[in-house]
């Protein structure tokens, strides 16, 4: 499947907007849709496009898999509510964590998720909604990255050889495939979409476990998410592109008052970066980086060590799972 670029410097908001909005509607005519909203700026364009198009005709949900940001379901609903978009939440952290127990490979636990989201959480709302279609926000660094064997992102389907009615039960609308992030920003703000939510850092879709090397447990979550509130709290006035803690694999020997602390390692890494397809890191000042390691020692249990990445993309990766 060929997928043409809309680059940055060739997109108009307003005729993509009118463009998508007409498509959606015309592919779905008088069948339902249903959309899974994370609150990201992917998610949130393509919920809104989805709402102008379809109205009550689109079923929004926000899939609480229990790897989100610490309070991020009640934060959605709320912003959304204001929007006039309803959106019911779906506890399934049960489901997902069963998925992922004993998982360590990336590209296992990324098809766990893929496997849960798609068949189990969606295929279930499915057949109780009666939906012919799911609007999500595949963009075009995700099809990209996935299709160069860089690592599978868990929303590239058909792209594949997926065919998602016949393994799902429906059919797959991804309006946003086209751009990029910063394409969907400027998309974003058209829609009339807030600047916490078109200037919010990127969020991958596997969400915290894609920044938790090694097993993902609701233990190791709960840390991830505090050091994340803290990465968050921390570097929101940079202007940088993202920024996200990592909880590392191996514990490393630590010091507490005069005594060995076994303990855990968290990652920083803050990107420079346009479209997420190259980026640089961040040039922290050393007190906004010695600030960070203390908070994150004093206030996330367990952490004895906080590291900064400073290796450019490429050959890193602005996620590490």
């Amino acid at each position: 499947m060929e997928i043409n670029e809309i680059k940055i410097e060739e997109l108009n908001p307003e005729e993509f907007i009118k463009q998508k909005v007409e498509e959606i509607s015309s592919t779905v005519g008088s069948e339902l849709a249903i959309n899974a909203l994370s609150g990201g700026v992917d998610s949130s364009t393509v919920t809104m496009l989805g709402h102008r198009a379809l109205g009550d005709g689109l079923k929004t949900y926000f899939i609480e898999n229990g790897l989100m940001r610490e309070g991020e379901p009640q934060r959605v609903v709320s912003l959304f509510e204001k929007l006039g978009v309803s959106v019911e939440i779906v506890d399934a952290k049960k489901q997902f964590f069963s998925a992922l127990k004993g998982l360590t490979d990336p590209e296992e636990k990324r098809e766990a998720i893929t496997r849960v989201f798609y068949r189990d959480v969606f295929g279930k709302l499915v057949k109780e909604s009666g939906a012919k279609y799911l609007l999500q926000g595949t963009n075009y660094t995700d099809v990209e990255e996935t299709v160069a064997g860089i690592k599978r992102q868990h929303n590239i389907l058909a792209q594949l050889g997926i065919d998602t009615e016949e393994s799902y039960g429906y059919k797959v609308i991804e309006p946003l495939i086209q751009l990029r992030k910063s394409g969907i920003r400027k998309v974003a703000k058209a829609l009339g979409l807030s600047e916490e939510i078109y200037k919010r850092p990127p969020f991958p879709g596997p969400a915290l476990a894609a920044r938790i090397i090694g097993e993902v447990t609701p233990e190791r979550v709960e840390t991830v998410k505090k050091a994340t509130k803290i990465v968050e709290e921390e570097l929101c006035n940079t202007d940088a592109f993202q920024y996200l803690a990592i909880l590392h694999e191996d514990k490393v020997t630590g010091i507490r008052e005069g005594k060995r602390d076994y303990g855990l390692q968290i990652e920083i890494r803050c990107w420079e970066s346009k479209d997420a397809k190259i980026g640089s890191p961040t040039r922290l000042a050393y007190d906004i980086l010695d600030k960070l390691a203390k908070r994150i020692t004093i206030e996330v249990a367990g952490v004895v060590s906080v590291t900064y990445n400073i290796t450019k993309k490429p050959p890193s990766t602005i996620e590490p799972i």
